[in-house]
């Protein structure tokens, strides 16, 4: 469970206000069915009562619930995966898999995360033993690349 983990994460690196860091919660239950909510009032009293409880509120957006593997993956899911390569070459045991067809860039399980730049692209996955505070050093390296990014656009395109 890295939900607090996320809202710290959150916390400590939006400072910059035109390079600031968003996390996005994106809820599946392709993962040992362990996200049962359906609609987003669900989700929200599961995470506030249940999981991790203690009237937990996430300081960042969830979407829909989504499937992220299989045939019916979100396309979201297929545009990220085919930018980033899979972080482990990991796939889970095969008699728990819930999806078809069974691809070797899946999402593994719960909580992989995939770091996206100033300019949509994204940069990196992670997999979900990775823990938030592990990527800060990347989204630090990304937010000065935006800083960067930002300062030559005020330099060359003043009305920017």
């Amino acid at each position: 469970m890295q939900y607090l983990q996320l809202n710290e994460l959150k916390d400590k690196l939006k400072t910059h206000p035109r390079c600031p860091l968003e996390i996005v919660g994106v809820p599946c239950n392709q993962f040992g069915l362990q996200e049962p909510g359906e609609s987003e009032v669900e989700i929200l009293n599961g995470l506030k009562y249940v999981r991790p409880g203690k009237g937990y509120t996430p300081n960042f957006p969830l979407t829909q619930k989504l499937k992220v593997n299989g045939k019916d993956q979100d396309i979201l899911f297929t545009f990220l995966k085919n930018r980033c390569p899979v972080p482990d070459g990991y796939i889970d045991d095969i008699k728990s898999i819930m999806w078809s067809p069974i691809r070797n860039d899946d999402v593994s399980w719960n909580f992989e995360k995939v770091l996206i730049d100033h300019k949509g692209q994204p940069y990196r996955r992670y997999s979900s033993p990775v823990l938030p505070q592990d990527i800060a050093t990347d989204i630090e390296h990304l937010q000065t690349q935006c800083k960067l990014f930002d300062k030559y656009l005020i330099e060359e395109y003043p009305l920017y």
